[in-house]
């Protein structure tokens, strides 16, 4: 293919998921609903999307990987898949936010809204540092324009913005496949998580041993 061929994959959410990108035109896609499991099973889904296209990994221009939020083992997944390709094939690696993804096509102010743990939201509105709320601790927003929400309950925060809810432009494997494709001459930084909730596990309580010596 002489068109710029971009590889978008994501592994954050319950899922593995990815999608090959021709120029403007998606011509492989595949997600793989599952709750675990996605280390082994990223690169093989990935070598799959390559043989339904025809191509190889050395065809590839770029790659695009989700960074978060979501689960914390899943990010890591991705991120790291990322950067070992990006490395063997030298070839820059794009990393997009799952909020980057929701927006991915609509103008004005947009409230993209990511699942969190429990009850809890992850929410960015636009220009704005991502944070984790609850539907009554929604942030706010800029006074002027109707925002549009997009995203996890998307109806419900729509409501509260008195704003309007819309589905996402593309899936999320295809958006991060096209904001690559964007953003790949930029000479972009390497794909870093994004978390925006502490880790569950918490340190020992107990200080460690001290080493003689």
């Amino acid at each position: 293919m002489s068109e710029p061929l971009v590889l978008g994959f994501d592994t954050s959410a319950a899922c593995c998921a990815g999608a090959l990108l021709s120029g403007g035109r998606i011509v492989a896609e595949r997600s793989e609903p599952m709750q675990r499991g996605q280390a082994e099973r990223l690169i093989p889904l990935l070598e799959g999307l390559l043989c339904d296209a025809g191509v190889r990994w050395s065809d590839l221009s770029a790659l695009g990987a989700g960074i978060g939020p979501g689960n914390f083992t899943g990010i890591r997944i991705s991120v790291a898949t990322a950067r070992g390709l990006a490395l063997s094939l030298g070839i820059p690696t794009v990393g997009v936010s799952a909020f980057e993804a929701l927006r991915h096509g609509a103008d004005g102010v947009v409230v993209a809204s990511v699942r969190g743990p429990g009850d809890t939201l992850y929410i960015q509105v636009t220009g704005d540092v991502p944070q984790q709320c609850r539907p009554d601790t929604l942030p706010p927003v800029p006074p002027q324009g109707t925002p549009t929400v997009i995203g996890h309950r998307a109806d419900e925060i729509a409501q509260h913005y008195g704003g309007r809810a819309a589905h996402p432009a593309c899936s999320l494997p295809e958006a991060i496949a096209r904001i690559a494709a964007r953003r790949r001459s930029d000479a972009p930084p390497r794909p870093a998580p994004l978390y925006i909730r502490a880790a569950s596990a918490a340190p020992p309580r107990r200080p460690p041993p001290v080493i003689a010596g």
